[in-house]
Formats: C-alpha cells, sequence, structure tokens
C-alpha cells in the first residue's frame, strides 16, 4: 500500500507539472504559443517579454498553484516525504512536460512554491538575492541563478531536515541544468538584458535567457 502512494504522489505530480500554464494561457488568451516568440521558454520570464508583466505574473501564480497542489497531495498521502517527492516530480514536469513535447520550461517559478514548502526563510534569502542579481545586472537569468545557489546555501544554513534539504538542492541543480545556455552567454557577455514586451511576435530570439 505504501508503495502504491509513493507511485500516486510521483505521477501525478508529475502530471501536475506537466500542465503549462504558459502554453495553456499563451494559446488561450494570446492566440499563440509562447515557445514560438522570445527566447522559445515556456515560461514565466518569457511570457512577461512577449505577452507583458500581467502574463508574467499570472503564469508565476498559476506554476505556483500548481506546485502546491502537488505537494498537498504528496503530504496528504504520505507526509513530509510525500510533499518533498511531489515537489521533485512537480519540477521535472514543469521542466520536461509530456503534455507539451517536453519542451518546458526553467524551473523557476515552480521553484518558488518548493523554496516556500521548504522553509519561508529559504524563500526569503532567494528573493533578496534574486533581486539584487537581477536589478544590478538587469538580467534575470542571473537574478534567478542566484536565488537557485543561495537558497540551496540558505537551506543548508539553516539545517533544514534532510527530505527538504534535497529537495531544495535538486531543485538548485534542475535550474542549473536548465540554464546552462544562458550560463555560456553570462560568461560570453553576450546575455542580452531583460525589459517587459520587448520580444516581437513572430520571431524567436534564442539569445534571450
Amino acid at each position: 500500500m505504501v508503495i502504491l502512494k509513493y507511485i500516486l504522489t510521483a505521477v501525478c505530480a508529475y502530471f501536475f507539472g506537466s500542465v503549462s500554464v504558459s502554453i495553456l494561457l499563451s494559446r488561450s488568451v494570446m492566440n499563440a504559443d509562447v515557445r514560438a516568440h522570445g527566447s522559445g521558454n515556456a515560461g514565466a520570464t518569457n511570457m512577461a517579454r512577449v505577452f507583458g508583466l500581467r502574463m508574467g505574473v499570472a503564469t508565476l501564480a498559476g506554476d505556483m498553484l500548481k506546485a502546491a497542489l502537488a505537494m498537498l497531495l504528496g503530504f496528504a498521502l504520505l507526509g513530509e516525504k510525500g510533499m518533498c517527492l511531489a515537489g521533485a516530480l512537480c519540477l521535472v514536469g514543469h521542466c520536461y512536460p509530456a503534455l507539451h513535447e517536453f519542451r518546458g520550461g526553467k524551473g523557476v517559478s515552480v521553484g518558488v512554491a518548493v523554496f516556500l514548502a521548504a522553509d519561508w526563510r529559504v524563500l526569503a534569502v532567494a528573493v533578496v538575492f534574486f533581486a539584487a542579481a537581477a536589478l544590478l545586472s538587469r538580467k534575470v537569468s542571473l537574478g534567478s541563478l542566484a536565488a537557485a545557489l543561495s537558497g540551496f546555501a540558505a537551506a543548508a544554513y539553516f539545517a533544514l531536515p534532510l527530505p527538504r534539504l534535497l529537495l531544495v538542492a535538486f531543485t538548485m541543480l534542475l535550474v542549473v541544468l536548465r540554464h546552462r545556455e544562458n550560463i555560456i552567454r553570462l560568461l560570453r557577455g553576450t546575455e542580452p538584458d531583460f525589459s517587459f514586451g520587448s520580444a516581437k511576435r513572430g520571431q524567436s530570439d534564442k539569445n534571450r535567457g
């Protein structure tokens, strides 16, 4: 019975994550697939870049909600371990969604919900580092990387229980992995600055993060 609960948690959480809010919103509201515009990424940042701040915020809220629902289900079935398993699988589903040709986001918006569930202090530290890095550099990708790394550092510093620490570590690693192209451009000095609604619809600018 316990094994079945783990399987149910993992499968449900993955499919919660696979529901791409950005793709659904862009198709239903804007009559376009966000992956065909801007950076080509199915995430809140690209939604804000292509369709404006409101769409970006709506995407962030939707992604956080699906992660929260997945983790609540996991907690209801298996307690803290189930919550952490659900958070990790929801993150995987968000980044590699079976419902959308495995072309998903970079894990940041779901990571916000994961960090909050792990410990509000982890999220608070991540938000501070995100804001500082993004505002000083005008590069959201650098802010996202700073948030992921500082969040893990905070989780280790506050000595979170092992399941939560592992969840934060997994989130950090996946966010960094999904930003590998951004990291290369940052090192080369070719990563562009962020601005709302700056990308032209109908064109894909793969040099954006």
